[in-house]
């Protein structure tokens, strides 16, 4: 059952006046719709089509979008999800690797200008909304922070619907309507170990309503390359005991994948243990 309460909507232009709103929203959702970003909507129209003419590509070409970690790369229908299909890019900061993306691809050289200004854009804008989510929980900046991860910028389909997330509150999944040129946030896994447990790592899903393509960009800022994961001290007190022990994302993507636990329940391995 999906409810018709609406998510919150951060308008990244008042930032710091939305400072409360951004953390209350971080805690109570772990989602927000983001307007007035820094993409302007032709880079994110150029985008999409981009993205569509390349998924339309013959398959043996698709299929050489192999990406460096296990899960990511090209994906092809499959029997479990014939409905979904999607290309993958490790680490779009690196623009040695954006080139190597396109060049996979056989993009044109207008397509691979626009992939490499979106990816400059995003990930631009990536760093800025972390930065602003440690103001609003009073640091100056970003103490040791970069799905499993810590936080997804989607730019999802601006006519059609069918993304859903849950509302811890009333245990619900709510319906995120379309809304363009906006941008949807949320949290991952990592985000609810470094705020230790402020963060909600919302549970999303995605429920197919009408016969149509439906086309998603999304971003995942995941963790620190090799550093391990916690929370910083500043957030760690008598009353707000460590929740969670230090990890590596590689060992937590690992560990996802060998339990085939993708919901969060993963975190539980990593609790720490009461002392006697």
């Amino acid at each position: 059952m999906s409810s018709s309460s609406s998510i919150p909507v951060i308008d990244f232009m008042e930032f710091p006046l939305q400072s409360h709103k951004l953390l209350q929203a971080s805690q109570d959702w772990g989602c927000f719709r983001l307007i007035n970003h820094t993409i302007s909507p032709n880079l994110m129209a150029e985008m999409k089509a981009s993205v569509r003419a390349l998924l339309d590509l013959p398959a043996d070409i698709k299929q050489r979008n192999k990406d460096v970690i296990a899960g990511s790369g090209y994906v092809a229908p499959s029997k479990n999800n014939p409905l979904y299909e999607g290309l993958g890019l490790y680490d779009i900061a690196s623009l040695e690797s954006v080139h190597h993306f396109c060049s996979q691809l056989e993009a044109s050289s207008s397509q691979r200008e626009t992939i490499v200004k979106y990816s400059v854009a995003v990930h631009e804008l990536a760093m800025e909304l972390g930065g602003m989510l440690c103001r609003s929980m009073g640091f100056d900046d970003h103490p040791g922070f970069t799905d499993s991860g810590f936080l997804t910028i989607l730019q999802d389909d601006e006519r059609v619907g069918g993304l859903e997330v849950l509302d811890e509150r009333s245990g619900e999944f709510v319906s995120v309507d379309p809304l363009a040129n906006s941008l949807l946030v949320n949290f991952g896994d990592v985000a609810k170990v470094w705020s230790n447990g402020r963060f909600c790592n919302v549970r999303h899903r995605v429920q197919c309503k009408e016969a149509a393509v439906r086309i998603s960009i999304a971003l995942f800022v995941l963790g620190p390359k090799g550093a391990a994961i916690e929370a910083p001290s500043e957030l760690v007190d008598a009353e707000h005991p460590r929740l969670f022990v230090p990890f590596t994302f590689e060992d937590y993507r690992k560990l996802r994948l060998s339990t085939g636990l993708r919901a969060g329940e993963a975190l539980a391995d990593l609790l720490c243990k009461a002392s006697s």
